[in-house]
């Protein structure tokens, strides 16, 4: 599930078409092409899969489970493992994204933003040179991709790049339901994964991240964006934070390429004001108006990111940190973590 760090509520987000695939499944058109299809793997055993009518299939005779389509996505959640059931899809009821009204969201759409993704942009522009270097067309996981994310402009518009949008949320860009704890992709599969302001709503970010390492080729990329100084924006989905260091051990099985702040600290002061102001209301309606007139007085404090970003002092008081490496073997130690600190002390 995907709340970019640019965001503070999910009403913010901009919301745009699916791109859905012409292949058959029974009645209704899978919206990840036949290619991807063949890499699902049952969540539960990890068998193949087989199509039959309207569902994916588990050939193991022992598991047997059907997982069903949901407007063309299928829906592979391993009920045991998972906070989410299979029968919340198929009903259509939300989880992550809760309905709001059209005023709100129009009145929402207005206002500025406490918050800016600052480095998203060029990270994943050099994530696209780094895959296309390596692979003709490479197979990029998105998890929490039911929306677009921050910056992700240049990897949904390059043709030899496949995205596969995944996500516990029903969304305009989710072709493929599923759990973070429990990616159904064969073991070594993907050229990619992409978990942009994720792992704070997962309830076990290593279990996660062990899957992506899975799921990864030999010398695969994974791009982490996760808050450090952020309240709560998630509601009961929203479980974890990280600093630098923390945010690096989290990835000890990949080589870094790069990391550091994607959103600064002028963005964490603003919404620690915001948060502090909302702390003395409880009805809907004044926590909406408050909200609205933080927004309008305390926007301008992300623009100075722009000039801190780039600052090691910054790092200790950053609102959200990157991560872009590559699946090794090698784990790093924990005395080289220590080393690697860099901040303001």
């Amino acid at each position: 599930m995907d709340v970019s760090p640019s965001c503070v509520t999910a009403e913010d987000l901009t919301f745009e078409p699916a791109v859905v695939s012409t292949e058959p499944i029974g009645r209704e058109p899978l919206r990840v092409s036949d290619e991807i299809r063949q890499l699902l793997i049952c969540p539960v055993c990890h068998s193949r899969l087989l199509s039959a009518d309207q569902r994916l299939k588990c050939t193991r005779r022992s598991c047997g489970i059907g997982y069903p389509l949901v407007s063309g996505a299928p829906v592979l959640i391993n009920e045991q493992r998972s906070i989410f059931d299979i029968a919340t899809f198929v009903g259509e009821r939300p989880t992550f994204f809760k309905p709001i009204s059209r005023w709100r969201e129009a009145i929402s759409c207005h206002l500025p933003n406490l918050s800016a993704n600052i480095t998203a942009r060029r990270n994943f522009a050099r994530l696209r040179k780094e895959l296309l270097a390596h692979s003709e067309r490479p197979r990029v996981l998105v998890v929490g991709g039911s929306v677009l994310g921050d910056g992700m402009e240049c990897l949904a518009d390059e043709r030899r790049i496949e995205l596969i949008e995944s996500d516990a949320a029903v969304g305009p860009r989710t072709q493929l339901i599923c759990d973070a704890h429990d990616l159904p992709f064969r073991d070594a599969s993907l050229d990619a994964v992409i978990v942009q302001a994720v792992l704070e709503h997962v309830v076990d970010p290593p279990r996660a991240v062990a899957e992506i390492h899975r799921v990864l080729r030999d010398g695969g990329l994974v791009y982490a964006d996760t808050p450090f100084m952020q309240q709560i924006h998630g509601r009961e989905f929203d479980f974890t934070r990280y600093t630098r260091l923390g945010h690096r051990r989290l990835f000890r099985r990949f080589r870094e390429i790069d990391s550091g702040i994607t959103c600064g600290p002028g963005m964490a002061l603003a919404w620690s004001a915001s948060y502090f102001a909302l702390s003395f209301f409880a009805n809907a309606k004044l926590r909406a108006a408050v909200s609205g007139l933080c927004r309008l007085s305390l926007f301008w404090l992300k623009y100075f990111d722009y000039l801190l970003i780039r600052r090691s002092s910054a790092l200790d008081a950053a609102s959200a940190c990157y991560f872009l490496g590559e699946k090794s073997e090698r784990v790093l130690s924990d005395r080289e973590l220590v080393a690697s600190y860099r901040g303001g002390f």
